[in-house]
């Protein structure tokens, strides 16, 4: 855990908790996620998930981070764990699935952990295999904590296309999202929403109610489209890049430009 920095006598700030989403199975990188989760596959050297583990210990207030993964790769994000030496304590979560046929989805694994860790603090949510380059995530985590509200962060890809991927975002003048599509068929913008929220602890007891609705368990963007109807929801422009890892063709793209 992180020591405090505060000056004695003054209040120390509440802690925050991260969370990686790591717990698909990447069969669209087939035969090299066969037997290896794609999260520890290297870019430019190190792990992808090293990579954005040392992104979040920006962080100040970060103190714990769990990685929500599935039965068969459980054991290799353990030994992970087991050699992490970051400033925060990284804790792993096997959901107890074998395939992507029985999967709880992102959503589902975001509420696993949220009951089964007793979370009760404000949350970072990422998923595993994005790694950004540039910019600070703490200017992340400070936007929503001065907002104490549900904050997702957002890039222009600048292509209609390009953004039937992913969600499409329109704000009001304040960042606030005033419209949301996932994967939309006929995009009206190209601001696009990536996998990296913050979640006050204020709004953990949507997830469950999300699901208990019988709502779509998977894609994390699922439940910002859900819950900016029922709390303000702001966006974060990602100040550089954003990577992806999706397809050998992502992932042999990163890993050309972090070696150079």
């Amino acid at each position: 855990n992180r020591r405090s920095t505060s000056p004695p006598g003054t209040k120390e700030p509440e802690p925050l908790k991260g969370l990686i989403l790591a717990a698909g199975y990447a069969t669209r990188l087939y035969p090299l996620t066969l037997n290896q989760p794609k999260h520890l596959l290297e870019v430019g050297g190190r792990p992808i998930l090293e990579r954005l583990l040392g992104q979040l210990a920006e962080i100040e207030q970060l103190d714990e981070v769990y990685v929500v993964t599935n039965a068969k790769f459980a054991d290799r994000f353990s030994e992970f764990a087991g050699s992490w030496q970051g400033p925060f304590d990284l804790t792993v979560v096997d959901d107890g699935t074998m395939s992507d046929e029985d999967k709880l989805g992102a959503i589902g694994d975001l509420d696993l952990v949220i009951r089964q860790q007793r979370v009760d603090d404000d949350l970072i949510v990422a998923a595993g295999d994005s790694i950004f380059g540039e910019g600070r995530l703490d200017d992340f985590a400070r936007l929503g904590l001065d907002k104490n509200a549900p904050v997702i962060a957002v890039l222009d890809v600048g292509d209609l296309e390009a953004i039937k991927r992913y969600s499409a975002i329109t704000t009001d003048a304040d960042g606030r999202i005033a419209a949301f599509e996932e994967k939309p068929a006929e995009p009206q913008t190209t601001l696009a929403g990536i996998a990296l929220y913050f979640y006050p602890r204020s709004v953990l007891p949507l997830v469950g109610r999300y699901l208990a609705e019988g709502n779509n368990p998977d894609q994390p963007g699922r439940l910002v489209e859900w819950m900016y109807e029922q709390t303000p929801f702001y966006v974060w422009p990602i100040p550089g890049k954003w990577y992806d890892i999706g397809t050998p063709e992502t992932l042999e793209q990163a890993d050309r430009e972090f070696s150079e």
